[in-house]
């Protein structure tokens, strides 16, 4: 049997990551590959756990503790989920990978990229860090995306990274501008 693919669509909020993740994986599937879509942070039960102390504004940490807590996110969904899928030749498209902590923690909170790196590729795989294709998308009018992120409700109840200062959110699109570099 033939190993599946690994394909990772990146970007900041409000960039279009699921639609386009969406479109790709009923394009597969219209060509009889089996495919499913992740949406990190989140997964499976224990990763949605794990998310849903993320995405909570009322719960404030500290720039390693949100790496942390993605790692951790990132570990039981590769071990649970990806990599199983992987082997049964199933397509794998996922929404953020590690370059999202890069981002958001790194250039937006300070935290050291290369402590990132270290920790991701300490518990994560290296197949996870190393998609077989991946693609950033860049909405580079933060008060436009906003305003797109505000179209859909999500705005309502703002989520941890949502809610951060339109600095921070300048700080974090350096950062995705700089993974497109990389990737």
């Amino acid at each position: 049997m033939k190993a599946g693919r690994y394909i990772v669509i990146e970007g900041q909020d409000g960039t279009g990551k699921t639609t386009q993740a969406d479109l790709l994986a009923t394009y597969l599937h219209s060509r009889g590959i089996d495919t499913i879509h992740i949406k990190e942070p989140g997964g499976s039960p224990v990763a949605e756990a794990i998310r849903g102390v993320i995405l909570d504004a009322t719960l404030p940490r500290t720039p390693m503790t949100n790496t942390l807590l993605f790692t951790a996110n990132r570990h039981e969904l590769w071990h649970a989920v990806i990599q199983p899928a992987l082997k049964r030749g199933t397509w794998v498209i996922c929404t953020r990978n590690y370059w999202s902590t890069l981002a958001f923690q790194g250039y937006g909170e300070g935290m050291d990229l290369s402590i990132i790196s270290a920790i991701t590729a300490t518990f994560t795989d290296k197949q996870y860090m190393s998609p077989d294709f991946s693609v950033v998308l860049a909405f580079d009018d933060i008060a436009a995306r906003q305003k797109r992120i505000a179209s859909r409700g999500k705005l309502a109840k703002p989520d941890t990274f949502e809610s951060k200062t339109t600095d921070f959110q300048t700080r974090v699109q350096g950062g995705v501008s700089t993974n497109r570099q990389r990737v």
